[in-house]
């Protein structure tokens, strides 16, 4: 363990908390972003409502997952690697107690699920709870299955749930950041916030998120869904290049984020993406979509928000098929094919997904 601890350096360190995190997120958000679109249009069969329930709550999963696949990053044991998980969901936030709920006579206190919590708090509890693990090592000796769940699991992982508050912040002000954008004129305010939305999928923050913690609404909420969309895009024909056809697949479902690893080890990827979310933005304003804080940050992931755009204008269906499916991949085929084999800004072999 001491010639592995040091060779580890701070790059590798978080390179490995961003891969765990990364298959943690593809794994547990892919049957909800597939199976969704099918199963909501069927809220009176009961085996569609029921599974529907099955996959939300797996998607929850996402940081017990993160948590112990970042430890199999570090080549920690089960018992280790379980504890890690652990504690990186008691940091995350994705879950909730709410004291004295009635439920029919009885009074008690619940816990809620609250969705996947916070990544970037998830990665930190996860990278905290790793460091204790390694700093301890043997020292527990035969009390390791007694003390490392409490001094992992729970100790780190309260103290990531201390931290959640203002780890959160980081999100919020961000958003605040983007929100200042809707006072601009529409077309350039379109193209920002886009451009915001289609850099900030393939970060450690959630568009959702923000979405809903700045409520953007109107054209802002749609300018955000169509940077999404055509990152998707772009993400489809670049992975699509150099790696198994599931891997764009999945991206095309909604699994940006497994590409969070690539865009951070190489931010060139930055410029591709902001010029295709800037030019296809153009088309919300010119048909004056909307949509809803909900809807803002999900992109084509379940056409939440090309749906929440038809909803809230005039726009055809034929045209909402084009502004948001047919120009993104269009667009992202050419700005690929440009910066890729003629500007060679950046070599293909960038968008290449190592699970390992």
């Amino acid at each position: 363990m001491s010639e592995n601890t040091q060779k580890e350096t701070l790059k590798s360190f978080i390179l490995k908390v961003l891969n765990g995190t990364t298959i943690a997120i593809v794994v547990a958000l892919i049957p909800n972003a597939i199976l969704a679109t099918f199963l909501k249009p069927f809220p009176d069969v009961q085996f569609a409502v029921e599974f529907l329930h099955i996959v939300q709550v797996f998607q929850s999963f996402v940081p017990i997952m993160a948590g112990f696949l970042i430890a199999n990053q570090f080549k920690l044991n089960p018992m280790q690697m379980v504890a890690v998980g652990g504690a990186t969901y008691i940091g995350s936030g994705a879950w909730k107690f709410v004291p004295e709920v009635t439920i029919g006579e009885t009074t008690k206190n619940i816990f809620l699920l609250a969705g996947i919590g916070d990544v970037i708090n998830l990665m930190l509890t996860a990278a905290l709870a790793v460091l204790a693990v390694k700093y301890i090592g043997g020292k527990f000796g035969s009390l390791t299955i007694v003390l490392l769940p409490i001094v992992v699991g729970t100790g780190v992982g309260y103290v990531g749930w201390k931290l959640l508050p203002y780890v959160s912040k980081i999100t919020y002000i961000i958003g605040q950041g983007i929100n200042t954008f809707t006072s601009l004129q529409p077309i350039l305010m379109c193209m920002l916030i886009a451009v915001s939305f289609a850099l900030i999928i393939v970060s450690p923050i959630s568009t959702v998120a923000i979405g809903l913690a700045i409520g953007l609404t109107g054209m802002s909420s749609a300018a955000a869904g169509m940077g999404v969309a055509t990152t998707a895009a772009f993400l489809v024909w670049a992975t699509a290049r150099v790696n198994k056809a599931g891997v764009p697949v999945a991206i095309g479902l909604g699994a940006m984020k497994m590409m969070m690893t690539n865009f951070l080890t190489h931010p060139i990827m930055a410029v591709p993406l902001a010029i295709c979310a800037a030019i296809s933005s153009i088309s919300v304003p010119l048909f004056n979509m909307g949509g809803t804080p909900a809807s803002a940050g999900f992109g084509l992931v379940g056409f939440v928000s090309p749906l929440a755009a038809l909803n809230s204008s005039s726009i055809s269906v034929i045209m909402l098929i084009v502004t948001w499916v047919v120009i993104p991949f269009a667009l992202g085929y050419i700005v690929n094919k440009v910066c890729c084999d003629m500007l060679h800004l950046y070599d293909k072999e960038i968008f290449i997904f190592k699970e390992q």
